[in-house]
């Protein structure tokens, strides 16, 4: 019986403190000299201020124990998480930012740390969807630096905005 209402105690405990940290953040500078690179369909690499970003990125990042990563199919989202990926040995993980509801449900249920990279209207985006409110604007398309740090415990939510 004593061992059953260990098990069942620490069972309680480890619910209790069970929660989904998401930090979301935008790709970094894009080379905007690339051929086609203001299209909507185009799929520039970083620039050099973009690569820089990037690297600080990885300081940040490291503070927390990241589980998962995950970036849009797009040349600048995976180039500014590679560093840090690379540092963490973490392979990163596509999704795509045309379901961005089924991916907000997914990150909901995860009970993990898990960094998202992904585009000026798509982070603020995604931000709200696991709020379940609309908090955020789209970024500025010259603007960069900011993330959010979502927590989710207990079907609650919560966003914090930061900037590197």
């Amino acid at each position: 019986m004593k061992r059953l209402l260990c098990i069942l105690a620490l069972f309680v405990v480890c619910k209790n403190y069970s929660q989904t940290t998401i930090i979301l953040l935008r790709h970094a500078e894009k080379d905007t000299a690339v051929q086609g690179s203001t299209a909507m369909t185009a799929n520039p690499p970083l620039s050099q201020a973009g690569k820089e970003r990037a690297k600080r990125l990885v300081s940040i990042l490291e503070k927390y124990p990241i589980d998962e990563i995950y970036s849009t199919d797009y040349t600048r989202t995976k180039e500014t998480i590679t560093p840090f990926a690379n540092k963490i040995n973490k392979s990163v993980q596509l999704y795509d930012p045309k379901t961005l509801n089924a991916f907000a449900e997914q990150l909901r249920n995860a009970n993990k740390t898990i960094v998202v990279i992904g585009h000026s209207n798509t982070t603020p985006a995604l931000v709200n969807l696991l709020l379940k409110e609309n908090k955020f604007k789209p970024l500025d398309d010259n603007e960069y630096g900011t993330y959010w740090i979502v927590k989710i415990k207990d079907e609650k939510a919560e966003a914090e905005q930061r900037k590197y």
